[in-house]
């Protein structure tokens, strides 16, 4: 003689779990989301039920722990119905930096040896303009000089002027760019 199918029992078992979910979320739509839930994991995962034992307590183990985790994940997430924190949220898209860069990177190069060399002290690796007019053993208001030539060359074959974003994705050009200090990560 064939033993039954335990799926077949499950269905039996709807109305316990729906009361159970019930008391368990304290809303009805909740708890036949948590029901469904269940159903489809212990439907997946039939073959682990052990024939001859608790198919009730079984079921009733899945609904709890699948209840336990929603509230974990609910603790771990942000309410934002209105959806007001998700529009403050915005992702700038990785080609834009990637053009910016290459255009900025065919700019810099067309800079003199010493102004380049000046903002990549100054701006680039964040050195002092005393700490870049030492290591270049010139004086502090020739590296200031050059660092801000090279700026103003930059900005004018970017095409950059006042009014001109400075998106740039990379810290380092914006370091340069603007005369501050690179960011640290």
């Amino acid at each position: 003689m064939k033993s039954p199918d335990p799926r077949d029992e499950l269905v039996t078992h709807l109305p316990a779990m729906r009361a159970f979910a019930l008391s368990l979320t304290r809303n009805s739509a909740t708890a036949d989301d948590m029901v469904q839930d269940t159903v489809v994991k212990a439907w997946t995962n039939i073959d682990k039920f052990e024939a001859g034992t608790n198919m009730r307590a079984w079921l009733f183990t899945i609904l709890r722990n699948t209840f336990y985790s929603s509230r974990r994940k609910l603790n771990r997430e942000v309410s934002d119905a209105d959806g007001i924190f998700a529009e403050t949220l915005s992702v700038k898209p990785e080609h834009d930096g990637k053009l910016q860069m290459t255009d900025f990177k065919v700019a810099f190069e067309k800079l003199p040896d010493e102004q380049r060399e000046a903002l990549i002290l100054v701006g680039a690796s964040g050195f002092t303009y005393e700490e870049a007019a030492e290591m270049c053993g010139v004086a502090i208001g020739t590296i200031k000089s050059r660092a801000n030539r090279g700026r103003a060359r930059l900005a004018e074959i970017l095409d950059f002027d006042d009014n001109s974003s400075m998106e740039l994705t990379d810290q380092a050009t914006l370091a340069v760019m603007s005369g501050n200090r690179p960011v640290s990560r």
